[in-house]
């Protein structure tokens, strides 16, 4: 039982500190690898190594079904959610990444149509809703980029958009999983996501233009780091921590990470990167993260009772 629970003690460390710290990774690794290769190397080590172990421990390859429901979860996930925040922040600050990423619950109430007559009968819910938009409105007016150099000139609004469809598109792909049932080993589910989302981002890539642009000989070390670090620590053991937490602990315990991982990315932000938090972003992150309280208030209250 000891062991047991120091496993969740280090499962929750890492989705706290390690994805609150993947914002500013993302932003030293792409000031050298654009966006979408970045994320297709990124995601094709990952992948690679996760399928590699399930080889070695025999775990069997699912069915064509499977395979392709992991695939379309995993593109809409890991592509839509976490590369939206790979290409927006090239025009805003790791620090405002993380504060609309926290919206997240937000969008669980407003795609999970199966919970609709439960959620909009809630008034605290609906109360938190309303507080997360005024959060994010006021980002909006957000338009610097920062003094530091690291951010391409351009409308930050442009990069927030980015995100908020990113977050759409984390929400739908969870929600197809949810409601997806699968006997296929948690692992092996993993290591089809990661490859098939690596497949699609090296497409855009290369339509883009981003491959035919690219030279090895421009990377830096410090975006070759980031890049292990996002490959091992991001998408291996946070993502992993993540998936088993989920299957052994209440989903609601699981989700605090949303309240930790934008102070964790702000601070980092700050100390490494020089990022500029004004007032506005400060007073936005409150807000935003008083509203996704309200809305997991009934979900705690029932917890409790239990």
């Amino acid at each position: 039982m000891k062991n047991y629970n120091i496993k969740i003690i280090f499962a929750f460390i890492a989705i706290y500190l390690i994805w609150g710290s993947t914002y500013i990774a993302l932003r030293f690794g792409i000031q050298t690898i654009p966006p979408f290769l970045l994320s297709a190397i990124r995601f094709l080590i990952a992948g690679a190594a996760l399928l590699g172990y399930c080889f070695i421990k025999r775990i069997p390859l699912p069915g064509f079904t499977s395979i392709i429901n992991n695939s379309i979860c995993g593109i809409l996930m890991l592509g839509g959610g976490t590369v939206s925040v790979a290409w927006a922040e090239q025009y805003v600050p790791s620090s405002t990444a993380a504060i609309i990423v926290a919206l997240l619950p937000i969008w669980f109430v407003l795609l999970d149509k199966k919970q609709w007559s439960y959620y909009f009968s809630n008034k605290i819910i609906l109360v938190g809703l309303v507080l997360g938009f005024t959060g994010v409105a006021l980002l909006t007016g957000f338009t610097h980029t920062d003094t530091s150099g690291l951010n391409k000139p351009g409308n930050a609004v442009v990069g927030i958009i980015a995100i908020l469809c990113g977050n759409i598109a984390w929400t739908t792909g969870s929600l197809l999983s949810k409601y997806t049932t699968s006997t296929t080993s948690f692992l092996m589910n993993g290591s089809i996501q990661l490859l098939a989302t690596s497949i699609v981002c090296f497409l855009i890539s290369l339509v883009s233009g981003e491959v035919t642009s690219f030279s090895f000989q421009q990377v830096s070390a410090q975006s070759c780091y980031a890049l292990l670090y996002l490959a091992t620590m991001g998408s291996l053991v946070a993502y992993l921590s993540y998936i088993w937490l989920l299957s052994v602990r209440p989903a609601v315990q699981v989700s605090t990470y949303v309240y930790v991982n934008p102070v964790i990315a702000v601070m980092l932000g700050v100390i490494f990167a020089n990022e500029q938090t004004n007032f506005t972003e400060v007073i936005a992150l409150i807000i935003i993260l008083c509203g996704v309280l309200l809305v997991n208030m009934p979900k705690y209250i029932a917890m409790k009772k239990l």
